[in-house]
């Protein structure tokens, strides 16, 4: 085959996750409360907190490097570090509760191209940043309409009791790196644990620095484009740019 690993990253990827929402509505619940007096010295406005924004400048950084580089594209001054403890605080307080209301989904098109990829020989494995992606996974379960017959016939019933969680093999999400994508650390991290050179992997990822880690590990990367950001998908060098994983032929992997 083409490639013999495939990594994927999970939020935004295989899950429809409230993650930006969190990041949003915690910094307007500090700006609007708490953090009010600094409000004029700073450009932030809820409506300026775009999806353009979250996706330049927090997605796909580990939770820290999140919430600083949010809180320095608005000029929101943390001389000491405690606002931004305070924002990686709430909005982590905010996303269990929204974990826990089940306030998610996941993308049916990303279940059945994970599992069709795993159906014909391909080792998966998840890689993501945030150190709520299991917990996310541990709660999807798949389906017997998303399990694809190898014979091309439709689907087979599998074992429709078993969650996303179970479908890898391997993981590395939340694990702590040196330095978060676009570094490469966390696919290499993944491509080693799946017992394979990056050449023969190929990563899924929806934020332009996910792509250009994958770049950067000499890996292949599919950018899907649920955003409308094709544009930032390529610019970031990826292989295949797609708004849904249905419009990629299996053999233009497999071949």
């Amino acid at each position: 085959m083409r490639f013999q690993g495939a990594i994927f990253d999970v939020d935004g990827v295989l899950v429809d996750s409230p993650h930006e929402r969190a990041w949003r509505e915690s910094l307007q619940q500090l700006m609007a409360g708490p953090w009010q007096a600094i409000a004029p010295q700073t450009s932030y406005a809820p409506e300026r907190y775009t999806t353009e924004v979250y996706q330049a400048y927090v997605a796909g950084k580990p939770r820290e490097a999140g919430a600083r580089a949010a809180l320095e594209y608005f000029g929101i001054p943390d001389p000491d570090g405690q606002r931004l403890r305070e924002y990686t605080a709430t909005k982590q307080a905010y996303l269990l509760t929204l974990i826990e209301q089940g306030q998610f989904v996941a993308f049916d098109d990303a279940l059945r191209f994970l599992l069709a990829l795993k159906a014909a020989g391909v080792r998966i494995a998840a890689a993501s940043s945030s150190k709520n992606a299991n917990l996310f996974l541990a709660k999807i379960s798949v389906a017997k309409d998303h399990i694809p017959d190898p014979s091309g016939a439709g689907t087979v019933s599998g074992d429709a009791g078993r969650t996303l969680l179970d479908m890898f093999d391997a993981n590395v999400c939340g694990r702590d790196f040196p330095r978060g994508k676009p570094d490469p650390a966390i696919f290499l991290a993944a491509a080693a644990e799946l017992d394979l050179p990056p050449a023969q992997c190929v990563v899924i990822e929806d934020a332009q620095s996910g792509v250009q880690a994958a770049k950067a590990g000499g890996m292949a990367a599919i950018g899907v484009a649920r955003l409308g950001d094709q544009q930032l998908l390529a610019a970031a060098d990826a292989d295949w740019v797609v708004t849904s994983l249905d419009e990629l032929p299996l053999k233009e992997l497999l071949g």
